[in-house]
């Protein structure tokens, strides 16, 4: 099947030759000649939920930006209100979201030609919304920025393919592939695996083409119908967006082929969860890697730095990658996920592992994130950790060469204890804001809350004539 007929648009307005004062004039045009009817305003909420408004073509081209309720960002994964937000977001003011033209990609899957914009959120004063999720990354790089330097990552997604799951009550299933069989799992980096899904991941390709996306890799994981995708390294908020983008974009495929895509982290209890581990590096003004000596190659005092922040702060940030009860399952210390904060050489076992490349590329890989966190606040709570350890110079402990499986663990083990341990962080709220950090925990434990009132299977079963 072609392109042509796979999808309603394959093509997204380019840029990059494009000054910024000649953006709208630019997109303007470029849509009458694609014959573009809509266009939705698209803003991430605190669990990276595309949230916004759909508009005639005409009117968003004559509108300078969009409204929204303050309570988009502090709607809970499950719809409702957190409460414990403060009187002045729970008057619930009006946004102002303005469009960053940049970003606009094409909606492929939609009937008719239409595009996507993500927009930055401000106060109706003109002041940058706070708890906006792009908003609290942007402030991240601009800290590096302040010292001269520029971050730079690349993540990877893994998720899982699984027959429609129209009942909750039931377990997820793995789909029919194109053999008629259902995987088992087991088969890493299988290309046959890969190829029992090339329907999806074809209208994949076609719709990563449509919006000028360039995937790096695709895989097969350890478990049933879990697939990887890897992106090109890049700016940070440039990256967030694209998983952003991504995430949207492979469940849309999956749907259209007759199937679902999770990101959640744990959807099997008996297979591997889902991480998004975050390749991260940070250079000079002169784009050189300060983890690597220009002269020996060897790795600098800042690549030890910026490690020793992550063992130093990222139990206080890790619930800004692992954002659900769910995702403390997958950081039980079993089935490839890492359980500690640890560091080593192309060690697989530890939170923190330092691929093997040249000089160039040394960068630090985090492999707590899970694939249910929300990009921009993943990414911001990765490198917000790197930036305290550059600023205090925190010394990393030793490296670890054996199965770091087998050392203590030095993560939260819980929602509830990570959401405590952000709380209480001096050093994140100041680079993350107090508003920020009191509304995402605000919203955590009304999650936790909710959580807690719904009774579990295993506990009707175990529980109900045993005890």
């Amino acid at each position: 099947m072609s392109a042509q007929t796979r999808v309603s648009l394959d093509t997204s307005p380019n840029f990059a030759d494009v000054a910024p004062d000649d953006q709208l004039d630019h997109l303007r045009d470029w849509m009458r000649a694609h014959g573009i009817e809509e266009v939705e305003c698209a803003i991430a909420d605190l669990a990276g939920i595309a949230r916004g408004k759909v508009m005639p073509a005409g009117k968003f081209l004559k509108e300078a930006g969009v409204n929204l309720p303050t309570s988009t960002f502090f709607t809970t994964i499950n719809g409702d209100w957190a409460e414990d937000v403060g009187q002045a977001l729970y008057t619930d003011p009006d946004l102002v979201l303005v469009p960053d033209l940049e970003t606009t990609r094409a909606v492929p899957w939609a009937n008719d030609p239409s595009l996507q914009v993500i927009h930055d959120a401000f106060t109706a004063d003109g002041k940058v919304h706070s708890v906006a999720p792009r908003n609290v990354l942007r402030r991240v790089v601009e800290l590096y920025e302040a010292e001269g330097w520029y971050p730079v990552v690349a993540p990877e997604i893994e998720f899982y393919l699984c027959k429609p799951n129209t009942d909750p009550d039931y377990p997820l299933e793995p789909p029919i592939g194109r053999s008629g069989r259902q995987s088992r799992g087991s088969q890493g980096y299988s290309l046959s695996s890969v190829d029992e899904y090339d329907t999806i991941i074809e209208l994949i390709y076609d719709y990563a083409d449509a919006q000028g996306f360039q995937i790096d890799t695709i895989i097969q994981e350890a478990g049933p119908a879990q697939l990887e995708i890897n992106l090109e390294h890049g700016a940070p908020i440039a990256l967030a967006d694209e998983v952003f983008f991504f995430k949207r974009l492979i469940r849309e495929a999956a749907l259209r082929s007759g199937t679902h895509a999770t990101f959640m982290a744990k959807p099997y209890g008996d297979h591997a969860g889902s991480a998004m581990h975050i390749h991260m590096s940070v250079t000079d003004a002169e784009g050189q890697n300060i983890f690597s000596d220009p002269t020996t190659g060897e790795a600098t005092p800042e690549h030890g730095y910026f490690i020793g922040g992550q063992q130093t702060h990222f139990y206080a940030a890790t619930a800004l990658v692992a954002p659900y009860v769910n995702s403390y399952r997958r950081l039980a210390g079993e089935l490839s996920a890492p359980n500690n904060l640890d560091w080593g050489m192309d060690n697989r076992t530890t939170g923190l592992r330092i691929p093997r490349s040249e000089p160039a590329g040394r960068r630090v890989e985090n492999r707590v994130a899970g694939a249910d966190a929300n990009p921009y606040l993943a990414l911001a709570a990765t490198l917000a950790c790197g930036y305290l350890g550059l600023k205090q110079q925190i010394a990393p402990r030793p490296a670890v060469t054996g199965n770091s499986y087998n050392r203590a663990p030095d993560l939260p083990g819980s929602l509830l204890d990570a959401v405590t341990a952000l709380s209480e962080s001096t050093d994140l709220r100041g680079v993350l804001t107090d508003t920020f950090v009191d509304t995402f925990c605000a919203v955590k434990q009304a999650e936790h809350q909710e959580f807690m009132r719904v009774i579990s299977p295993w506990e009707r079963e175990h529980l109900l004539l045993n005890v």
